[in-house]
């Protein structure tokens, strides 16, 4: 028997009932995901094993609100009832490896998924993708201008920038400039689907107390013809709800909700957008918008999470995705907001059950209120939590939230956070092939193969410019170890050496040159404010190789000795023969 084959052990572990191995070659010594084995086609899939005590699932689906009316085909939903594939749910199957075309018309029939396509923005740039539990966990980027900061070329820079770090959609959410400039320039930009919260626009120069019914059906109708492809409106905040906010310590948080409150106290009658629903889906359906029913009443704090406020709405949500199932319009419903950690659990299954499996896009949430600066990490956390549970969209949370409009940096750092939610929750849950990366990058980093490792993370100029920070040369070690300490170094010859796998495989001291520091890493760097200018532009010259026996160097004893001065120059005890 081989020193490192394990032993014969008559006693074993009991594991829970195991899912779906999220690696498509099965590898690595991982049984497999704890969650469900995703069963596509029905309200579990993909789903967290339920903790007692959970609300179940609905058997109400949008099959049950098909109408005649599905076969004029306005819809990606009426389409779907009706059986038939579109290139919209062929084109959503290239991105969605795992799940077929039909796979996806059946969720897309079920209204368990929805594929946001204005008709007017698939004119332009948009790249039809779906957001549903059977499907990958998609992340959403906040941006848009205020009264106080941005504008339109800033802002199309931002959506240039959060396309670029990761995000599915892009909610606009200018409050200031000229609005409707604004998104125009981000539609006909834009490769990902564009929601909007349109009261936003319906106020801009008059007081919310002066809006009428016909200044909210043009709105939507304006920015529908524009090409948006999912309005939240918060149709669900009710004039009966609103006294169940006065034991909250923040009140509303949503300026939706908060606007429509006002509304609705100022004219002593029911919400507006309640009583034209009907009149909306018409609108939304004509252009193919889809709902992202908004949480007006979501908590801002810890401590109103999962009341009656917020719970009272949850249920009217339910009843009006019923409504615009009904009318043929795609539905997704809006969550919270900030919510213990033990608590999301329950937030994302009685959403499930009340909204019967509608997609759930959540803004975070967050699990802690004390880190201002950081909620982009607070709220990361709770999402990855809420992915697992059932949530299908991730809003971002940037290190700006609370504080001001996030800058360029902060869509960065937000999509950032959000990506690693998002691939977490995909991992956990099972989905095939969304540990493969993982797995080919674990490889890189055994065989300590650092140009593979960097061009598999999803960052490569920041993972270079942190290891060449310390060690300009990729060898087989790092600067965090050192060579001698290198737990990988040595399970490598544990393994190719010592084991007797292969005699010949005695591991040798290599330095290969860094290709070097991109200009992004050399702003990393500097940003940092670790190395002086000189230090950083040293790690930066290279547009051609450095010298180094492996590259350039051809004569051998020359080679030998570059690579003895690069090995001592890092700490590598090396004798003047190179061994």
């Amino acid at each position: 028997m081989s020193q490192l084959e394990a032993p014969v052990d008559e006693s074993s572990f009991v594991l829970p009932p195991l899912g779906d191995n999220p690696s498509t070659d099965r590898q690595g010594t991982s049984p497999g995901s704890f969650a469900q084995r995703g069963r596509v086609g029905t309200p579990w899939s993909f789903s967290s094993p339920d903790t007692a005590g959970m609300p179940g699932v609905s058997e109400i689906t949008a099959l049950d609100f098909a109408s005649r009316r599905d076969r004029e085909g306005k819809t990606q939903l009426e389409e779907a009832r009706t059986g038939r594939v579109t290139p919209q749910m062929k084109r959503v199957a290239l991105r969605e490896p795992h799940l077929s075309a039909e796979q996806i018309r059946f969720e897309v029939a079920t209204g368990r998924m929805i594929i946001p396509a204005n008709k007017v923005h698939l004119q332009y740039k948009l790249e039809p993708m779906c957001i549903g539990r059977a499907g990958l966990t998609k992340i959403n980027a906040n941006m848009g201008a205020s009264p106080v900061s941005s504008g339109t070329d800033e802002e199309v820079e931002k959506l240039r920038w959060a396309e670029r770090w990761g995000a599915d959609t892009v909610m606009d959410l200018s409050t200031g400039g000229d609005l409707d400039a604004c998104r125009e320039a981000i539609i006909r930009h834009s490769t990902v689907p564009i929601g909007t919260v349109p009261i936003y626009s319906m106020i801009i120069g008059r007081s919310v107390e002066d809006l009428t019914c016909d200044m909210i059906l043009k709105e939507l109708e304006k920015q529908a013809k524009q090409g948006v492809d999912y309005f939240t409106i918060h149709a669900g905040v009710l004039k009966e709800h609103l006294p169940f906010v006065r034991k909250r310590l923040i009140g509303i948080v949503s300026r939706g909700g908060s606007l429509l409150a006002k509304w609705m106290i100022h004219h002593n009658r029911q919400n507006p957008m309640y009583e034209i629903f009907d009149d909306i889906c018409a609108i939304m359906r004509e252009y193919d918008v889809s709902f992202s029913l908004g949480d007006g009443l979501r908590p801002g704090g810890l401590a109103d999470a999962t009341d009656e406020a917020q719970l009272r709405e949850l249920q009217t949500l339910g009843e009006l995705t019923e409504r615009a199932w009904a009318n043929g319009c795609q539905v997704m419903v809006e969550g919270p907001g900030h919510v213990p950690f033990d608590q999301i659990e329950y937030n994302m299954k009685l959403q499930r059950k009340l909204c019967h499996g509608a997609p759930f896009y959540v803004l975070g949430p967050l699990v802690t209120d004390v880190f201002p600066g950081y909620d982009h990490i607070t709220s990361c956390i709770g999402a990855t939590a809420a992915g697992f549970h059932g949530a299908s969209m991730l809003c971002y949370v940037t290190p700006k939230e609370h504080l001001g409009l996030p800058k360029k940096d902060d869509v960065k750092q937000g999509c950032v956070a959000y990506k690693i939610a998002a691939h977490a929750a995909d991992v956990a849950l099972g989905i095939p092939g969304s540990r493969d990366r993982d797995d080919e990058l674990t490889k890189a980093r055994a065989a300590l193969n650092w140009q593979r490792h960097f061009d598999l993370s999803f960052d490569p100029d920041l993972a270079r410019a942190y290891h060449d920070e310390d060690l300009e040369v990729d060898t087989d070690f790092c600067a965090m170890c050192g060579h001698d300490w290198c737990s990988v170094r040595i399970s490598k010859e544990i393994v190719d050496f010592y084991s007797g796998k292969d005699a010949e495989a005695q591991p040798l001291k290599k330095a290969i040159a860094s290709p070097g520091v991109n200009k992004a890493g050399a702003d990393i760097l500097e940003k940092r404010g670790v190395l002086s200018q000189e230090q950083i532009h040293k790690l930066a010259h290279k547009g051609k190789k450095a010298d180094c026996h492996s590259d350039i160097v051809k004569d051998a004893a020359t080679a030998k000795l570059v690579q003895v001065n690069t090995l001592k120059a890092h700490g590598v005890a090396v004798n003047e023969s190179g061994l």
